[in-house]
């Protein structure tokens, strides 16, 4: 672990290289969407659709990222590498962050990837295959977006923001996500929705979106793109106002001055 430790301090390092393997899993992504047809996509849920894309891309992400730190475990959606149990730290990955998108011939979509421990996440890469963009931060070293740093939007007045409100595959969100479509709907300045929690989180690091909110996600969703948030000067709470991330399914995120607004309206 001796040697891990020292290549783990440099984080800036380190993300970048985690961008260039998802950059290169992008492409891949690219390429088999032309070809992609119906008859290769599952359904793992009523509507969470699955595909050998995720699965591939998956495992082409644990391999480049095992050659880096053959001692790291995983923790991934499709289930393609786990965990012992015994790893000190551990990546978190979601090879196809809206895959409704891409089956759909769609975006956007995204690659998701975190490190972490037992207490915190120490870098976090989402790649926007569509878009061809990257946000990344590390721990203490801010957010950035293809090389410029980026900041939250400073947005005080709720009445002017634009929030991100999803609907996830579990219909049992149904009564709260028309709750709050109700209670902000020709209140705030807009509602919006991408299909892609790991997104949804960066649009508001980069200021796009001034808050977002989602339930049952998995970890895979959102843990790179909480860091994401946090290092641009945002907030991430769950549905109760709690800061710590790093179990549960509920996420929201903001600017961190509608937090309360945002809060308030599931009250």
């Amino acid at each position: 672990m001796e040697e891990i430790e020292k290549i783990m301090i440099k984080y800036d390092e380190l993300t970048q290289l985690v961008c260039q393997i998802a950059r290169e899993t992008g492409v891949y992504l690219r390429t088999e969407q032309k070809k992609l047809d119906e008859t290769q996509v599952e359904q793992k849920h009523a509507h969470d659709y699955v595909s050998y894309v995720d699965k591939t891309s998956e495992k082409q992400i644990v391999a480049a990222l095992r050659e880096i730190l053959p001692e790291v475990g995983f923790q991934t959606e499709e289930a393609t590498a786990r965990r012992s149990g015994e790893e000190e730290m551990w990546w978190v990955i979601d090879p196809l962050d809206g895959t409704t998108n891409y089956v759909h011939g769609g975006g956007p979509y995204a690659i998701s990837v975190a490190l972490r421990n037992e207490y915190e996440v120490l870098l976090g890469v989402v790649y926007d295959v569509w878009n061809d963009e990257c946000f990344y931060a590390w721990k203490g070293g801010g957010a950035w977006l293809n090389g410029e740093q980026i900041h939250v939007k400073p947005q005080h007045s709720i009445e002017e923001a634009i929030l991100g409100i999803e609907f996830p595959y579990n219909p049992d969100y149904k009564p709260t996500g028309l709750k709050l479509i109700d209670h902000f709907s020709g209140y705030c300045g807009a509602i919006r929705m991408n299909g892609s929690a790991a997104l949804s989180l960066c649009w508001v690091a980069s200021g796009r979106w001034d808050g977002w909110l989602e339930q049952y996600l998995g970890p895979w969703d959102f843990m790179a793109g909480t860091l994401i948030v946090r290092e641009a000067d945002g907030r991430v709470t769950n549905y109760e106002g709690e800061e710590d991330m790093l179990e549960g399914n509920a996420v929201m995120a903001s600017n961190g001055i509608i937090h309360n607004d945002l809060l308030n309206a599931l009250k």
